[in-house]
């Protein structure tokens, strides 16, 4: 067993015996590895007895999950309506420009934060309260 499979292993052993371990698990291999591949959905599908095409189906309908590493350093911004209605649609329209192809910008549909939105996610960290010289800040930081 190679070093990426031991990793997932590790993950599986952890969610072992868990009722509904399937979203855990892949939110744990999409942070160990950035992206959950065919063969980690394999493997996935064996330890928890359901088919490839369970696993397969619940990794392509949420769009936290990729099948393939990001390029360049993502930034979710918040497009949901609570966000939409302090700025978000011209903020994303900024930050677009912003990124210069530095940055890829996702549209994420809530992070939970609506009372101090917009709200954008790097990586796990979420930020709060944007503006457009904050959204700056942030892709310059991702960019460096």
């Amino acid at each position: 067993m190679g070093t990426r499979e031991t990793e997932i292993a590790a993950i599986l052993e952890r969610h072992s015996g868990q009722e509904g371990a399937l979203l855990p698990v892949l939110h744990d291999i999409q942070a160990a590895f950035g992206h959950i591949d065919d063969a980690a959905k394999r493997q996935v599908a064996h330890a928890l007895n359901l088919s490839r095409a369970e696993v397969h189906g619940v990794a392509s309908f949420y769009h936290d999950f990729r099948d393939t590493p990001a390029d360049k350093p993502v930034l979710r911004l918040c497009r949901a309506e609570a966000c939409q209605s302090r700025g978000s649609e011209k903020l994303a329209a900024d930050a677009e420009g912003m990124a210069a192809g530095r940055v890829t910008i996702e549209p994420v549909y809530c992070l939970g934060l609506c009372s101090v939105g917009p709200n954008a996610m790097i990586g796990k960290e979420v930020h709060a309260r944007l503006d457009a010289a904050r959204v700056s800040e942030l892709i310059a930081g991702m960019a460096a």
